[in-house]
């Protein structure tokens, strides 16, 4: 048949004798006018002139800036495209009842779809290069376009063709449409003045896209790119090549920077403030609102339309399958009604939705829309929960800085309540913003699904509502069981890790007395209770898991029984199958929102106990420590929260103000002599006591002035008291007008930051190299820096290496010196260093650094030596000054006080001598601190030539294969995880989920089946109804099954996992804790085993379930109309990329957001710690800068990985409403033969797969990284174990051996690791039973190391040791060990109690007549009887209530207890008082006189008696002879030694 525009069925087609426009054809020609016009003019601009055109303009983003309505121009193009869809539509079905093809009915239509598609992308280029002149262009084609279809539209008014129609309906929108992005031009042409004006206006673009910095480019680019996330897609997609880094991400907007939202929060809480009643605390919930109310009112306004979109699906399902069971009817209707004008077939406007293909289009667009709008009201919400958390966060430090220090020091404010604020009460109301929508927006959708299913079903869809209704509150009691359990979960975890963490402390002791298994099953316990909390809590996920799966199955059943019951009618296949998919709809917001209200409920308490905090009390106003004013106990109380902020101002001042530290005032000259005056000062921690009664002192400009006087005397409170940090109760402090605002301050307590040693001692100063390594030397720094792996540039502080107190002090006392300040503040830094760094600190810091600078220095210290050098003294007593002036004044005025110093002076004295003879304090830190790193530098040298070797095995490894392995799933991980559940838990899980798929597909078949067989048998069977119980039963159950056994395969793993995991750790040798630092252990004890026990288990649920839901339905839709499969390889192929591409992008953002979320909780901690510190620096600025920050950078990764997770669920959802349509269409195509109840079947399962596509991904990444904790674990369970067997029985061993105490030692060699040199090289030497053996040489001489020869801990691969006949090597470990004594040098207690708790007795094998013999013997037995509880007393961790001489003594008692006829004792005397010492030596020589006992000692003096000495060096056993002998030959090593006191 010929083709015609005006088709060739009439004469009168080209008829115009009753006027041009009376001519349908021809107006239809006419509307082609403005389309043609448009393509042949932007075609050339787009596709010639445009290259060179943006060679010329330098775009940096997708967007430069939009025109004025760009929004609104992006909607109604979209709008009209949907209108041109429609007319396309229309006119081709109008065409069908046409004799001939009528062109003019559909070909303008899509003429006019391409031209509006063609204005969005020309649009979008002008506005990209900012090139306004061209939209000329546009308003031309909007003004023809809105005449010509004005003209169409008038004829047909003129012809009576009314809405009744549905071209009038379309051509009437067209008009509108067209009008409307006419005046949006106009409005352009208005606001930018590019045409008819004499001087266009210029515009900029935004301020953030001139910073090269900003990344996060969603509030800048175009509509269709905002829904899409389009612009995410070179991130997405680059980050399979390589990591997405910090320096990728970029910056924030300046609008979603916590400053911004600081302050727009703060302005909506001071607002709050009256002047009436100033006490009345405002309401953070009204601040909130006032601040971020209109985003969350946008976000639910997406989200009501997106939830109204929703029951499109239901409804179509109806409509599709109801007109293919009455398919032939409607034909025969449509024939008998057709109406004709102009002489073409107009449709009505009721037939549009009587089309099955225009049905599935409808659907298809409403699932993409709906898609849409649920996605943008997501990412607003979870934008504005962001941008809350970053104003609470920055509102909460501000406070911090301001806080009272009474409030910190009496306990009102712990550190713990201000970690908690940052770290979870914040986090609690960002996620209840996330959420919040929900709460109006799901009783709506409950409301609205209700609606539709009564009107379906009738009063049967009532049954079934309210199973669900009724079940909803059981949803929430488990909701709730859930977080109780997870609390005390939660508890024994903590009580299990300090139990761990207190072993991998003192391992070396548990090996050395063999204790390894009682420790082991006492953390076993603590797991074993852990394991039955984690029971109840596997058992509460899984009945939440149950109930989400079965409320349908049982509503379902419900409705359907009660149907058949009470109605007359048959259900018919579209009634049963759209009520399937509204119950679907209707499951979700029941189940959520329990968890919404739970989450209500938390934000509640969370805002109560944030408005405790910013309304306690802050430290006192600044100006009177000027001495402007007297400032009375109530002025200091709290007045206001924040200072208020001049809104006229522009922004830009008020940052820079918040910046700046407030100014001060000029002190009056008279007191310039003095650079602090106290007078009248009476000062408070926060009660109405004074603390400091009567102060009246001066500290004069440029000099040393020292405070001194007994402990609590009000020292340091004075320090403080001066710089403002107490609360003034009545008096003044003076400063001089260039001093208050240049203060360096030491605490008492050293405070590091998590910074390098460098950046710990500048402080925000400029760098000076001279300076720098002055205070450096001053301070003794650089042998400790020296042993650092990085220098100074090591870092430091929580996050860092642990110094020693003594290092970290000299740190901050370094600080205090480099700042170049007019006055030092020095509280007690003497207090943990020893006398030679002491006297090295005050003659080289202090009187030679400092002083030389003429800088005043205020000293307190209890070293009373020093006060020859001062040229002020202060004495305190009691909270008073009971002296002040020179020492020449105090001798003279006061000789009862100057006398008692003297006393103390030659106590001090007699310590010194003591100090002077044994191996310094400082000495040993630093031995510590290079065993540490000797340890960890070697395992480093390791794993380099481990990685080395990978290297040469994988030098063809090119960036193909680095992005395939990046983007491959651990898959063997994942079998591990499963493998260590047990295999019939695997076995279980799958079977059962199988099953479970099965029967739903059998329950929704069945149904399909039955209300598609026999429609004229309207009744019910018996048997039929059976039939259903059966599986409905059946399915309900599996549901159960399936549940319980994922997370009790989960629950299996993590005990299994657990288990092995201690069992390899406690008994690995030695050399792995030496080589593997203490965090990473306890990481995968913590963190690692966490993940392993609580997020495992719901993710591979959630991941299968989903998984099985998408296969389920693919392979039913498949079934039903198999043709769906040919649309599936494209979709398939789509959804493979995608999640490739997520996963890989996920996983780096994912690391992103961990690793810049701890800097920021460290930040604030550290902030909270040393308060007084940053105040009395006034660094209050700096640190805020800090702050603002950290947060912006981890709100940055927080922001773009939710903006990931949308660019993944827009992709995802787009492709299954392509899986609808596709199954849609496939049905109507391939009606023949085809049951109606299938293709309802088919196409509510399609609707499924949309919900849960994404969470197959989501749950494949979150997999992914949780599976890295179960690789870490793994790779440790591959460490080798000490070979606790040995070739003899224990049978063969007699019980009382070693009895004699005979040692012999032949030809020994000696080391560490295979990897490593020997440590002891062929010893030879001969101990006699009941000898006393000292062993001496120099530091890393191998003393120590022959030590745990005895004990088998270290690899002996040549010679060997024989005591009592045995070689120990062929000893089974744990009978050698538990035979021995040792007193290591280091103290180690564990918590308990002194009797059972791992001290004395472990094993619970002695006597309490034994243990007190005992503690008689260590000379404790007093001291413990004191104690309330006696050998049950309590001992803390570490036994930190004992000092460290009596933890030394207990360790003696503990050796005693062991009655072994071997003692070795390891520098046991290093780390403690001469006291103690003599009481130790006198206790070995009188307990231990029938036994062998071998003393290593680091002070040669404590082995001059010994009956026979061994000395090392360099490994070699170099002398061996009694103490006598050897000191009697000069030239003898060990006469170096005794006299060298080395």
């Amino acid at each position: 048949m010929a083709l015609s525009f005006c088709g060739n069925d009439r004469n009168s087609s080209y008829n115009v004798d009753e006027g041009v426009f009376n001519n349908g054809c021809f107006v239809d020609a006419l509307n082609l006018v403005p389309h043609v016009f448009l393509l042949f003019i932007t075609f050339p601009i787009l596709f010639i002139g445009w290259g060179s055109q943006s060679s010329k303009v330098q775009i940096h983003h997708n967007t430069w800036l939009h025109f004025p309505g760009h929004n609104m121009r992006w909607v109604l193009t979209f709008t009209l495209l949907f209108v041109h869809v429609c007319e396309i539509a229309e006119g081709i079905v109008s065409n069908q009842w046409m004799d001939t093809p009528h062109l003019h009915l559909f070909m303008p239509a899509f003429i006019g779809f391409i031209a509006a598609t063609t204005s969005v992308v020309y649009y979008h280029n002008i506005e990209t290069a900012n090139f306004p002149k061209l939209l000329l262009v546009l308003f031309i084609y909007w003004v023809l376009a809105f005449i010509t279809k004005t003209i169409k539209l008038s004829k047909f008014v003129e012809y009576n063709v009314g809405f009744r129609y549905l071209r009038f309906c379309i051509t009437a929108m067209l008009v509108v449409l067209y009008g409307l992005l006419m005046a949006v031009e106009i409005n352009v042409i208005r606001v930018r003045k590019y045409v008819f004006f004499a001087s266009p206006q210029k515009v900029k673009p935004p301020e953030d896209l001139q910073d090269l910095g900003v990344r996060f480019l969603q509030p800048f680019v175009n509509l269709l790119s905002k829904a899409t996330y389009w612009w995410m897609n070179p991130l997405i997609i680059g980050a399979h090549k390589r990591p997405i880094e910090l320096k990728k991400i970029g910056k924030l907007p300046i609008a979603m920077r916590a400053l911004t939202n600081y302050l727009r929060l703060k302005d909506a809480y001071e607002d709050q403030r009256h002047a009436e009643d100033p006490d009345k605390a405002p309401s953070i919930w009204k601040s909130m609102y006032r601040a971020f109310g209109h985003p969350i009112l946008l976000s639910s306004s997406f989200r009501y339309m997106a939830d109204l979109l929703g029951f499109a699906g239901p409804l179509c399902i109806s409509g599709i399958v109801g007109h293919l069971e009455n398919k032939t009817s409607r034909v025969i209707d449509i024939q008998n009604n057709s109406t004709r004008h102009f002489g073409v077939y107009f449709m009505e406007s009721t037939q549009l939705l009587q089309n099955t293909p225009v049905l599935a289009v409808l659907l298809f667009l409403a699932l993409v829309l709906q898609r849409t709008f649920l996605q943008a009201s997501y990412y607003v919400t979870i934008e504005t929960g962001i941008n809350l958390r970053g104003a609470l966060l920055a509102m909460i430090y501000n406070k911090i800085l301001r806080l009272s220090t009474s409030n910190m020091s009496m306990g009102e404010m712990t550190l713990g309540q201000i970690n908690n604020l940052v770290a979870i009460e914040t986090n609690q109301l960002m996620w209840f913003l996330f959420l919040c929508p929900n709460l109006w927006a799901m009783p709506v959708q409950i409301i609205m699904g209700v609606i539709l299913l009564y009107y379906l079903l009738g009063v049967s869809a009532l049954i079934g509502a309210s199973v669900i209704v009724f079940l909803a509150p059981v949803q929430y009691l488990i909701a709730t069981k859930l977080a109780d359990t997870q609390k005390s979960t939660l508890d024994y975890s903590t009580d299990r890790l300090k139990k761990t963490t207190e072993i991998l402390k003192g391992i070396k002791l548990l090996k050395l007395y063999a204790w390894e298994n009682i420790f082991c099953n006492s953390v076993e316990e603590t797991r074993g209770k852990e394991l039955t909390s984690l029971k109840t809590f596997a058992f509460y996920t899984s009945m939440s898991i149950f109930m989400n799966a079965a409320i349908p199955i049982a509503a379902v059943l419900a409705t359907f029984v009660t149907h058949a019951y009470i109605s007359n009618d048959r259900l018919s296949p579209s009634e049963a199958f759209a009520s399937l998919a509204l119950f679907h709809i209707l499951v979700t917001p029941l189940f959520l929102l329990s968890t919404v209200v739970r989450f209500a409920v938390k934000a509640l308490v969370s805002v109560q106990k944030l408005g405790e905090f910013l309304q306690s009390d802050e430290i006192g106003d600044d100006s009177w420590r000027n001495g402007e004013m007297s400032v009375s106990l109530d002025s200091c109380k709290k007045h206001s929260g924040v200072v208020t902020i001049n809104r006229k101002q522009p922004l830009r001042y008020q940052l820079d103000g918040y910046e700046q530290p407030s100014r001060r005032q000029l002190r009056p000259t008279e007191t310039e002599d003095f650079a602090v005056k106290v007078s009248n000062g009476f000062f408070t921690w926060g009660s109405n006591l004074s603390t400091l009664s009567d102060i009246n002192i001066r500290i004069p400009t440029g000099q040393l002035t020292m405070i001194v006087g007994q402990v609590g005397c009000g020292k340091s409170s004075l320090l403080l008291a001066m710089l403002g940090e107490m609360q003034s109760i009545s008096g003044k402090v003076y400063w001089s007008s260039k001093n208050r605002y240049s203060v360096a301050y030491a605490a008492q307590k050293s405070w590091l930051l998590n910074a390098t040693v460098e950046e710990n001692i500048t402080f925000g100063s400029p760098f000076s190299k001279q300076r720098y390594k002055a205070v450096i030397d001053a301070c003794s720094l650089q042998p400790d820096i020296d042993l650092l792996p990085f220098g100074d540039q090591t870092e430091i502080g929580e996050r860092g290496i642990n110094l020693s107190g003594g290092q970290r002090q000299r740190i901050c006392v370094a600080r205090a010196l480099y700042q170049n300040t007019n006055i030092v503040f020095l509280d007690d830094p003497f207090s943990a260093l020893d006398i030679h760094l002491s006297d090295h600190l005050m003659l080289e810091g202090i009187l030679k650094f400092l002083q030389d600078d003429k800088r005043t220095v205020v000293l307190v210290t209890h070293k009373l030596q020093y006060l020859i050098h001062a040229d002020w003294i202060i004495a305190m007593k009691d909270g008073t000054v009971l002296r002040e002036g020179t020492l020449k004044d105090i001798q003279n005025n006061d000789v009862e006080l100057y006398e008692h110093w003297k006393t103390l002076m030659n106590r001090q004295d007699q310590e010194l001598e003591k100090d002077t003879e044994v191996e310094s304090q400082t000495t040993l830190e630093r031995k510590t601190l290079r065993r540490a790193f000797y340890s960890r530098e070697t395992k480093n040298q390791i794993d380099d030539e481990d990685e080395e070797e990978e290297e040469e095995e994988d030098e063809d490894d090119n960036l193909s294969t680095t992005t395939s392995r990046r983007s491959k799933i651990p898959w063997k991980v994942c079998w591990r995880y499963l493998s260590s559940g047990g295999f019939f838990m695997v076995f279980l899980m799958v079977s059962s989920k199988l099953l479970k798929h099965s029967v739903m597909v059998a329950i929704d078949y069945w149904l399909a089946y039955w209300t598609s067989s026999s429609p004229h048998n309207k009744f019910v069977t018996q048997y039929e109804l059976h039939h259903s119980y059966i599986l409905c039963g059946a399915g309900i159950a599996l549901c159960l099954i399936t549940s319980l056994s994922v997370e009790f395969l989960g629950l299996h793993a993590a005990t299994s996992l657990h288990h092995n995991l201690l069992n390899k750790i406690i008994h690995a040798p030695l050399r792995f804790f030496d080589v593997t630092p203490l965090g990473q252990i306890l990481n995968r004890f913590s963190a690692d085993t966490n993940i392993i026990d609580q997020h495992i288990p719901p993710t591979l649920e959630s991941l299968t379930r989903s998984t099985l839901l998408c296969l389920s339905a693919i392979g039913v839709i498949a079934f039903v109309t198999p043709a769906f499969l040919i649309a599936m390889v494209p979709i398939t192929i789509g959804f493979y990329f995608i999640q490739k591409y997520f996963r890989v992008a996920s996983k780096d953002l994912q690391d992103l957001d961990d690793s810049t979320q701890l800097p920021l909780l460290c930040h604030f901690s550290e902030t909270a710690e040393g308060l007084t510190t940053i105040r009395a620096f006034r660094h209050e600025a700096r640190f805020k800068q800090r702050m603002l920050e950290l947060t912006d950078t981890n709100n940055t990764a927080y922001l773009f990985l939710s903006a990931a997770n949308r660019w993944l669920e827009v992709r995802t959802d787009y492709l299954g409403a392509w899986i609808v349509l596709a199954a849609a269409v496939a049905s109507i195509f391939t009606i023949s033969g085809l049951q109606s109840g299938l293709v309802g079947l088919g196409l509510t399962y399609a609707l499924t797969v949309t919900n849960y596509l994404n969470w197959v991904v989501r749950n494949l990444a979150d997999l992914e990284v949780q599976m890295a904790a179960v690789k870490k674990v793994n790779s440790f369970l591959s460490t080798e174990s000490e070979n606790y067997e040995g070739s003899m029985d224990v049978s063969q061993v007699a019980e009382d051996w070693p009895q004699q105490g005979e040692i012999k030692i032949q030809d020994l060699c000696v080391r560490y690791d295979p990897m490593l040199k020997p440590v002891l090289k062929h010893v030879n030497a001969y101990i006699q039973p009941g000898q006393k053996v000292g062993i001496c040489g120099r530091t890393g001489s191998g003393k120590s190391s022959l030590s745990l020869a005895f004990f088998n801990m270290v690899d002996m691969f040549e010679g060997k040791i024989i005591i009592d006949g045995i070689d120990i090597c062929k000893l089974p470990l744990q009978t050698l060990r538990s035979r021995l004594s040792i007193i290591m040098q280091d103290p180690v207690l564990f918590s308990g109690s002194i009797r059972y708790l791992f001290n004395l007795d472990p094993g619970c094998t002695c006597t309490d007549d034994r243990l007190w013999e005992a503690l008689e013997i260590a000379q404790l037995k007093n001291m413990v009887k004191a104690l309330p509880g006696g050998l049950d007393a309590v001992v803390t961790e570490g036994g930190e209530n004992f000092s460290v001489g009596q933890r030394q003594l207990f360790c003696l008692a503990r050796a005693f207890v062991r009655k072994s006829s071997i003692l070795i004792m390891d520098e046991a005397t290093a780390s403690i008082d001469m006291a103690t010492e003599n009481i130790l030596q006198k206790v070995v020589m009188t307990a231990f006189a029938d036994r062998t006992v071998v003393t290593i000692a680091h002070l040669v003096s404590s082995i001059l008696e010994a009956e026979q000495v061994l000395v090392f060096s360099s490994g070699i056993l170099v002398e061996c002879d009694s103490a006598a002998n050897l000191l009697a030959q000069e030239n003898s090593l060990f006469s170096v030694l005794v006299k060298t006191h080395k």
